[in-house]
């Protein structure tokens, strides 16, 4: 090296170094890697787009060990799948036809598995030529495997060439994307919504989307038909493209600087969750103990589960002993619980007695009865559940079963369910006692006096103020919304939003379809709007969540779980603080709580 090349190379580092100090943290964009004659490799575009829209590329291999992906989607922020060979149709049950083209078997199984355990993640994804059909084929849709499968048999579609000669970085021809969907808000630029938007793309293909599945939907289309683009159904950010914008230059820019836009909204939800505390306040996951779920376990018929706790980032939940208004479900004998229950009273024990041999077996989670135990729990690496009963029926009529609920680390009773009992009237009842009964005052009174916490979801407008005057300490409703937005009984008035919030309560909202909207085609959206109504009438500190998850709760963009980042995406949209966010996201619950629990 002469004297001239090595003061270069000094001024470049010195320049360099100046210009990480200081700096804003750019989010980290995986791309995953084409792969021949021994190599993983990838064209210059797709790093250089990312680059360019203010990310950081990182070039992923293709590897199918489970554990190196779920340690690989730990340290990126968005998933970008690139271009290459077919995939393979057995794996979407399909044997090959002769038109199949090359397949690439060291790439299929990888990107399957990482795009299906990123879109768990909520995290953003991209998928460009190819990378629309992994996407399609892993979330359980279909691809062609060739344009000739999409003919109609008497061949009537008239199609265009969509794999030309021409260089990559030319326009071969045009697609029409749909008006309200991703894409088009992403590429519309001028022009005002509804508007048609034709865009001019560089399509190099034969395999193309078929089926897209459950999960996603179609945004552009060819003059033939061929489906050009997709995006998610479930307001996540997914999209994938036919064609090839990292080619493209300015002209391809615009989805790279949303992929990189979504990364860092998602890395900023993940830093505020490693920070904060996140509890949904009321799930009835303990339904579906008599159809032995493993709770640890992924399971498709739950809503919540370690696994999707996890993705959603869900540091707590108060599962609740459900206490249906006639009957006792039918529990299988297990090593807890040798004699199945027949009363509310022991049918609620045995819940508690199957959560506790759960955490037992020391598989990543435990009980909490405080909220100091839910902060230690998370320092811990533990996901929490917290014990509570939904309807007083568990109580057989006796004030002191008060005693041994809260000896067993219950933290609310919810005082009814869609009926009326000895307690109180139900919001579906028949107006029984006229509000709150005198056996209802005296478990009141019982439960302000042991610490647990006084739940009014499900209440009679009368038996809300009744146990409002009543209590000793605030009330909360675990899962309830507003009414002025859903005209139904269970959800609550603006003015008992006050009165709550007057007295120092809170309101969890719930996702339960038909409490957001009258048709219950409910979505996230639907679920923000009653929590910013609900902040607008009773205030930033009472307010919550409380998902109603396995209860028949759950919206499009909030369905499961695993979906509770979206959650956070939305309080970080609406630009509120980190403060308020942690308020939102159970704080406000867990001060009554304290107070609550403060008077044992």
């Amino acid at each position: 090296m002469n004297n001239s090349s090595l003061y270069d190379f000094n001024a470049q580092w010195h320049k360099a170094c100046d210009a990480a100090f200081p700096f804003r943290e750019r989010p980290v964009v995986g791309i995953t890697a084409n792969y021949g004659d021994m190599t993983a490799k990838l064209a210059e575009g797709y790093y250089k787009q990312v680059v360019a829209a203010g990310g950081v590329p990182v070039i992923i291999p293709p590897l199918d060990s489970p554990e190196v992906i779920q340690s690989t989607l730990n340290r990126i922020d968005a998933l970008l799948l690139s271009g290459g060979a077919d995939i393979n149709p057995l794996f979407q049950g399909d044997e090959p036809q002769p038109a199949l083209g090359g397949i690439n078997a060291e790439r299929d199984l990888p990107e399957l598995l990482i795009t299906r355990m990123a879109y768990h993640r909520q995290m953003p994804i991209l998928g460009i030529c190819r990378g629309i059909q992994t996407l399609a084929v892993a979330l359980g849709g279909k691809v062609a495997q060739d344009l000739s499968d999409l003919e109609t048999a008497d061949g009537a579609v008239k199609r265009i060439k969509h794999s030309q000669e021409a260089d990559r970085s030319v326009a071969t021809h045009s697609v029409c994307v749909k008006p309200d969907t991703l894409l088009y808000n992403i590429s519309r630029q001028t022009l005002k919504q509804h508007e048609p938007l034709r865009l001019l793309v560089n399509s190099f293909h034969h395999q193309a989307v078929k089926d897209c599945g459950p999960h996603l939907c179609v945004s552009a289309t060819a003059p033939d038909g061929v489906i050009e683009a997709v995006e998610s159904t479930e307001y996540k950010a997914v999209l994938g493209v036919q064609w090839h914008p990292e080619c493209m230059g300015d002209d391809g820019k615009d989805l790279f600087a949303w992929l990189v836009k979504a990364a860092r909204a998602y890395r900023q939800a993940q830093q505020l969750h490693d920070r904060i505390l996140t509890l949904d306040t009321h799930c009835d996951t303990p339904m579906f103990f008599p159809k032995n779920i493993d709770f640890t376990k992924r399971d498709s018929r739950i809503l919540v589960d370690l696994p999707k706790m996890t993705e959603g980032r869900l540091d707590a939940t108060i599962m609740v002993a459900y206490i249906p208004q006639n009957t006792i479900p039918q529990l299988p004998a297990t090593p807890a619980i040798p004699t199945p229950p027949t009363t509310p009273f022991a049918y609620a024990n045995a819940i508690f007695d199957t959560i506790e041999q759960m955490a037992a077996t020391g598989s990543g989670f435990a009980i909490a009865r405080t909220p100091d135990d839910l902060w230690h729990n998370k320092q811990a690496g533990l996901k929490s559940i917290m014990l509570g009963i939904e309807n007083g029926r568990a109580l057989e009529g006796n004030v002191d079963n008060v005693d041994h609920f809260a000896c067993r680390g219950v933290v609310y009773i919810t005082l009814c369910h869609n009926g009326d009992n000895d307690l109180c009237d139900s919001a579906k009842g028949s107006n029984t006692h006229g509000g709150l009964s005198t056996l209802g005052r005296e478990v009141i009174k019982r439960m302000n006096s042991l610490g647990l916490m006084v739940d009014l979801s499900h209440a009679h407008e009368k038996s809300f103020y009744d146990a409002l005057e009543a209590s000793a300490t605030p009330i909360v409703c675990s899962h309830s919304s507003c009414r002025v937005l859903c005209d139904h009984p269970r959800n609550l008035t603006d003015d008992q939003l006050r009165a709550l919030a007057q007295r120092g309560g809170v309101c969890q909202i719930t996702l339960y379809p038909g409490f957001l909207r009258k048709d219950s085609q409910a979505t996230i959206l639907d679920a923000m709007a009653h929590l910013d109504h609900a902040i607008e009438v009773a205030g930033i500190d009472h307010v919550g969540l409380g998902t109603d998850f396995d209860g028949d709760g759950g919206v499009p963009g909030l369905a499961d779980a695993s979906e509770l980042l979206n959650f956070t995406l939305q309080l970080l949209r609406r630009r509120y603080s980190e403060a308020d966010i942690q308020n939102i996201w159970g704080g406000n619950f867990l001060r009554v709580m304290r107070q609550v629990q403060s008077t044992h």
